[in-house]
């Protein structure tokens, strides 16, 4: 991404110490699970049949396995797609914390230039869970579907930028008129969203979003590596779906889930933020069945995160062409998998995928219980 296009460099702090990984492999490729189609499979089929570039597991941070594809390496960057939304999801738990925001406060009282009929009553919270209103289409197989025309502003789709294309994000976001839905009626998947929390971040943080992302979450991750965001050409960073980062360094944020917000004795962000993502609202659930995601087999969504399960307090960052950070809370397990899927969205890979962390995850805690017995 780097060489193809401009960038914002999120930087890992000098004054922070990148964490060194601890390793034990263990013959985890072997483990089997059933496909969605009920044959049987394993994980190294898995990786096999699914486009990997990268996997990692860890179990209490301590990598358990650690596989590379395709010339990937440990420090290989990766774009993330849209796994850079839930990085979002975690900024806004911190501005919340802090006073600065709130998610049922409407999204005109802090951006009063998106008063028109596409965000008209739409609320914080409803970008937050994606269940915003505008009129804006999501559907990958259509080349003229309003994400690759805001994704032509950083540069990804040049063949539709034409004399009406905005010049940036945030334009973009001002020429969209009317409802798909009304706000809160469903669950709606809409990269837009993220990015207008973006906007209303700078704006309540008073800080570039570049910044903040570097200097609240991504330095005190304690990564080995920096990451980064594509931009447009204003400089505003495209945070639904453009950031790259080293597979290591992902696999701290997903600990940062697991352990509620807190790493090596740092509250990143609030526990409590962690605990309201999981929990959900009483509605969470039913919005999420009735949407085009259904499929997943999903509990719901909730500040810019995929909740697996609730129960099992198992969390999702995700991203089109197989991006996953799978974050079981309870058993303290983070497995990333990167991927170059050709599909953008091919639902039995991404729940075969998900089939194989779970079964890998309840051998972990398995072999854990048994030790402690």
């Amino acid at each position: 991404m780097q060489a193809l296009f401009p960038t914002s460099r999120l930087v890992r702090s000098s004054g922070i110490q990148p964490f060194i990984f601890p390793t034990d492999e263990q013959n985890i490729e072997d483990i089997p699970f059933e496909l969605s189609n009920g044959e049987k499979s394993t994980v190294r089929q898995m990786l096999e049949h699914s486009y990997t570039d990268s996997f990692l597991v860890a179990k209490s941070g301590v990598i358990v396995l650690e596989r590379y594809f395709n010339n990937m390496n440990v420090d290989s960057m990766h774009l993330l797609n849209s796994v850079t939304k839930s990085f979002i999801g975690m900024l806004a738990g911190i501005a919340v914390s802090r006073g600065l925001l709130d998610p049922q406060s409407l999204v005109t009282d802090y951006l009063p230039e998106l008063s028109n009929s596409a965000w008209e009553g739409t609320s914080v919270r409803h970008l937050l869970d994606m269940t915003a209103g505008a009129d804006y289409g999501e559907d990958y197989t259509d080349v003229n579907a309003d994400f690759w025309k805001e994704a032509s502003i950083v540069g990804w789709k040049p063949e539709l930028v034409d004399h009406n294309t905005p010049d940036t994000l945030r334009d973009f976001a001002k020429s969209l008129e009317g409802k798909d839905q009304n706000n809160g009626e469903r669950f709606h998947y809409k990269t837009i969203t993220t990015n207008v929390i973006g906007m209303i971040l700078e704006q309540v943080m008073g800080h570039n979003l570049g910044n903040l992302l570097s200097e609240e979450l991504w330095s005190k991750l304690a990564p080995s590596h920096d990451a980064n965001v594509v931009v447009d050409r204003a400089g505003g960073l495209y945070v639904g779906a453009g950031m790259s980062a080293c597979a290591r360094d992902l696999v701290r944020f997903g600990m940062m889930l697991t352990n509620g917000g807190q790493l090596d004795g740092r509250q990143i962000v609030p526990t409590n933020w962690i605990e309201d993502t999981i929990a959900g609202e009483a509605h969470s659930a039913s919005d999420y069945a009735a949407s085009e995601y259904a499929a997943l087999g999903l509990s719901h969504y909730r500040n810019q995160v995929w909740v697996k399960d609730s129960a099992k307090q198992v969390m999702l960052a995700l991203g089109i062409h197989g991006q996953i950070i799978y974050a079981d809370k309870l058993n303290d397990i983070v497995i990333v998998k990167l991927s170059t899927q050709p599909a953008s969205v091919e639902l039995p890979m991404f729940v075969d995928a998900f089939s194989a962390m779970d079964a890998i995850a309840d051998t972990l805690s398995a072999q854990t219980k048994s030790l402690t017995d």
